[in-house]
């Protein structure tokens, strides 16, 4: 009986022996990996200055106590964190003999330097910007110079017209700060006589040199003519812009002597037609398989202001009319208070006769009124029979079927 119990008691202290041994070996391998180098990545995250919010304190960043953080809190200002943080070693710990921070009198004196320059360079660029601000405002005022000269050959009965150069053009593309330049010339009043120059990329300052050559114009009637130049830039993705005009009335011009040399300021467009009953822009397509006019109310701008509530509200009024007779008509929405409305609005008329002779199409942008009757604020004309750019865009419209045409027109009178 004495064997069994014996051999219970061995077990039992064998037990409690093998336990406490784990527990041991458990503890060691704990305070081994815990004393352990964390890897070269961490210690580089460790290394940055952002990565704490200046919020934390130092015992929940390195553990430090509570007597050392109070003792750093008073003695050492919130700047200095930045400054701990490269003293501590490997493990990411401050080490054991901390020194008190004294302030350097060299970083004392340099300072008032240091913060003179920041000022300096922090105005710098303001006044930089202010100035080229208004570089660039006297350069959008100024649309540049063209330059060409005028002939008449009296053997051929010709007018002979070169287009040279222009100089100073503004940038119309904001991206490349430059513009693709080119010329459109007609001669007034009749307009029989259209001629443009090739397109010349990415230049403010263009050399044509192209001549034009307008046979059968007698030299009696130069006098009775105005030559109109358009300056654009080609849009490959939109219709191109309009950078200016420039109008030169031949009357007093004596061109017997021979060639003569001239250059004029270019001026903004419709500068003179922007007060009044204000633009309309429409886009027309006649389409001749369908026999169908497709018509797009597009843009009103510089619209007059109402005389009770300072803006009007407008909308256009489209009427369709064969041999005088309205067949057809449609409206816009209303824009409420605003000189420049953007419409945007397709409309398609169907033709009742074949051509566009006896048609034409009438335009009314009217002011909303709740409580009155609608007010006409101008009227458009687009026929045959219609004066000015109204007649212009129509036999564009008639000559170029399936095309969409838009232009601006000045409104008149309602």
């Amino acid at each position: 009986d004495e064997i069994p119990t014996v051999v219970g008691i061995f077990s039992a202290f064998g037990l409690v022996f093998s336990v406490s041994l784990f527990a041991w070996i458990c503890c060691q391998r704990k305070s081994s990996k815990s004393n352990k180098t964390p890897p070269y990545k961490f210690v580089h995250v460790l290394k940055g200055v952002d990565i704490y919010p200046e919020n934390l304190n130092s015992k929940k960043k390195f553990g430090a106590d509570d007597k050392s953080e109070a003792k750093n809190k008073s003695a050492v200002p919130k700047n200095s964190l930045h400054l701990d943080l490269e003293k501590r070693d490997l493990n990411g710990n401050f080490p054991k003999t901390t020194t008190k921070m004294q302030g350097s009198p060299d970083l004392e004196n340099s300072s008032p330097k240091h913060f003179a320059e920041r000022k300096k360079d922090s105005v710098s660029p303001d006044s930089l910007k202010s100035i080229t601000s208004l570089s660039s405002e006297d350069k959008q005022d100024k649309l540049g110079t063209l330059f060409f000269s005028l002939e008449y050959n009296f053997e051929k009965k010709a007018f002979v017209v070169n287009i040279k150069e222009a100089r100073g053009l503004p940038a119309m593309d904001e991206q490349s700060m430059t513009s693709d330049p080119y010329i459109k010339m007609t001669i007034l009043p009749e307009k029989k006589h259209k001629v443009k120059t090739r397109v010349l990329r990415k230049t403010l300052d263009p050399a044509f040199d192209e001549t034009f050559t307008f046979y059968g114009i007698p030299y009696s009637q130069i006098q009775d003519l105005t030559l109109h130049f358009m300056i654009l830039s080609f849009d490959r993705f939109s219709r191109d812009d309009v950078i200016g005009e420039v109008l030169i009335p031949l009357a007093g011009i004596e061109l017997s002597e021979g060639r003569l040399l001239m250059d004029r300021e270019i001026i903004k467009r419709n500068v003179r037609k922007s007060s009044g009953r204000g633009e309309l822009l429409v886009s027309l397509c006649y389409q001749s398989t369908t026999n169908t006019l497709t018509v797009v109310v597009l843009k009103a701008r510089h619209l007059p202001k109402s005389d009770v509530s300072g803006l009007s509200d407008p909308y256009v009024k489209v009427n369709l009319y064969h041999a005088k007779k309205r067949i057809s008509k449609k409206k816009t929405h209303v824009k409420k208070c605003t000189p420049n409305a953007v419409f945007n609005e397709l409309f398609v008329f169907d033709i009742p006769c074949e051509g566009l002779d006896d048609i034409s199409i009438e335009f009314l942008v009217l002011d909303s009124d709740r409580g009155s009757r609608n007010e006409v604020i101008g009227r458009l004309t687009l026929g045959s029979s219609a004066e000015g750019t109204g007649g212009e865009h129509w036999k564009e419209i008639c000559e170029y079927p399936r095309r969409q045409i838009a232009k601006w027109h000045m409104l008149c009178d309602g």
